[in-house]
This record gives C-alpha cells, sequence and structure tokens, in this order.
C-alpha cells in the first residue's frame, strides 16, 4: 500500500475500509472506492457519470462532500440528475437538450432560468 493509495482512500472517506474485500463493501463504500480507484493516478481531469446514483441520502451527502474536498487542481465534469446535488457541487453548468448545449451558466443563473425550467420541468399547462 503505497502512499498514493493511502492518500486516495483518505480523499474518498473509506481509508478505514481499505481491508475489506469489496464484494463485502455496501454499495455506497464501493461508489466511494471508485472515486478512490480514479485519484491514485493524480488526475488533471475527473469525469463523473452519476456518482450519487443509487445511494441513501447520507450516501448522497458523502459523496458531495468526498468530491467538494477534492484538489481544485482537478477539473471535475459532473454528470449528475439531481440538481440540487449538482448545482451545490460545480462552478458552471452546461444544460444539454436533445444533444445540444442549451445554456451554460453558473449555478444561480441555471436555477432562474426559464428556459431550463421549461425543458427540464415541463411547461406550465393552461386550465
Amino acid at each position: 500500500e503505497g502512499p498514493q493509495i493511502t492518500a486516495a482512500l483518505e480523499a474518498a472517506r473509506i481509508a478505514g475500509r481499505a481491508d475489506v474485500m469489496v464484494m463485502d463493501l455496501s454499495y455506497g463504500e464501493q461508489r466511494q472506492l471508485e472515486i478512490a480507484l480514479s485519484l491514485v493516478t493524480a488526475p488533471r481531469l475527473l469525469l463523473l457519470d452519476e456518482p450519487a446514483a443509487g445511494l441513501s441520502p447520507s450516501e448522497r451527502s458523502m459523496v458531495a462532500e468526498i468530491i467538494r474536498s477534492l484538489d481544485k487542481d482537478i477539473t471535475v465534469v459532473l454528470i449528475e440528475h439531481d440538481m440540487d446535488l449538482a448545482l451545490g457541487l460545480v462552478d458552471r453548468v452546461t444544460c444539454m437538450f436533445e444533444g445540444r448545449v442549451l445554456v451554460e451558466e453558473a449555478p444561480d443563473d441555471i436555477r432562474r432560468n426559464k428556459q431550463v425550467q421549461e425543458v427540464y420541468l415541463g411547461r406550465p399547462r393552461h386550465a
């Protein structure tokens, strides 16, 4: 176990489970391990595809905390359908619709963007 492995396990908040077989880790811990595995190579770019999918609220919070605490030199590209989680983690948001960029803005601007609301929440129906 080298220093990079130890650091990656610590960053993913799973160092205390280093001696446990992967099949004996909970699903949430396995997701944390996936992040740790990606950190071992000291990436400059980290691509995360729905890292909190299928997790309980407490596990989702843990994953969010891990992502938030990553070294700021790592660019994180996050694909996430949980908008509250995603908007709380990022500096810039690219919303896509039908394979094209719909809008690219800061998280607070995305929350207020009428076009994004229409596409993701649907148009209000008139009585």
